[in-house]
């Protein structure tokens, strides 16, 4: 079955006219009756009513039309997947990410899209997230891993969600499972030198009732780990970012959740390349990376 005689049936019943679907087509008016025919005949059927009042197709007409329309989204798709295979035998996909989702989400996508891809690089750039921002707007990263929300501009996804955990240092005492706020206001904590970070944690400890006492504000979370494991205080951190955590520091949840969303993030009106849209695919779990 051809087709493109299928493509000219589609166009004849939307336009109910020979005419005016031989100039949608651009071509003539005798090619898009044969076209027509030709099917007809190949069918034994009768696939449109002819007459003054123009071209409508017939019952069976309806029936074939709709199954029409399926075969040819089955070609769309097939020359889609045809054209992105193409695109990706070659590339660069440019990856700007804060420190924590480079270090402990990257790492493992990269490997199953290098296994997909052997051809197409990846470059990684580690940059805090407003940095990373900065990266898209200027051209000079294709993706960005960064917390969400983030502003219009950029169309994001959902990748991960990293809970943020409390921190202590080595006691003497047993500390409890699950502490309330009074217990965590007895600690001076060292807080995460971070617009982001500090912010939300301070937003969600305002909701407790009870002071937050800071001994210090740093601005690398391995440094705040350090200075806990010594001792100097607490910490309130998500869990990538305070990975890896030294043996003696004590992990516990605090009395009401607080996480942070990791995304994908592309400038919203930007041109993205096949090999782009297959690392989002792996950063997604989506199309062929679906578990």
């Amino acid at each position: 079955m051809n087709l493109f005689h299928l493509r000219v049936l589609l166009v004849v019943a939307e336009q109910e006219n020979f005419s005016l679907a031989a100039l949608k087509l651009d071509i003539s008016q005798s090619a898009v009756s044969r076209a027509i025919a030709s099917l007809e005949e190949e069918l034994g059927v009768s696939l449109l009513s002819r007459g003054r009042f123009g071209a409508k197709p017939t019952r069976i007409g309806e029936r074939v039309i709709a199954h029409a329309q399926q075969m040819l989204e089955i070609r769309d798709n097939i020359q889609y997947e045809v054209s992105l295979e193409k695109g990706l035998q070659q590339g660069i996909v440019r990856v700007a990410s804060f420190r924590s989702a480079a270090t402990h989400l990257l790492p493992k996508v990269v490997a199953q899209f290098r296994q997909a891809f052997p051809n197409i690089e990846v470059i990684i750039k580690e940059r805090d997230p407003l940095g990373v921002e900065q990266a898209l707007r200027q051209g000079e990263a294709d993706i960005g891993l960064l917390p969400l929300p983030r502003s219009e501009e950029f169309e994001t996804w959902e990748i991960a969600r990293d809970e943020y955990v409390v921190l202590l240092p080595k006691s003497e005492q047993d500390i409890p499972e699950q502490l309330t706020w009074e217990e965590l206001s007895q600690y001076s904590f060292i807080l995460f030198n971070y617009a982001e970070c500090t912010s939300a944690v301070r937003g969600h400890w305002a909701n407790s009732g009870y002071q937050f006492k800071v001994a210090y504000e740093i601005k690398e979370d391995s440094t705040i780990v350090s200075m806990v494991a010594q001792g100097l205080g607490a910490a309130i951190l998500p869990r990538l970012a305070a990975k890896p955590i030294p043996k003696g520091i004590q992990v516990r949840s605090l009395p009401s959740p607080l996480k942070r969303i990791i995304g994908a993030a592309v400038l919203a009106n930007g041109l993205q390349s096949p090999a782009v849209f297959a690392f989002l695919d792996a950063l997604r779990g989506t199309g062929r990376f679906t578990p």
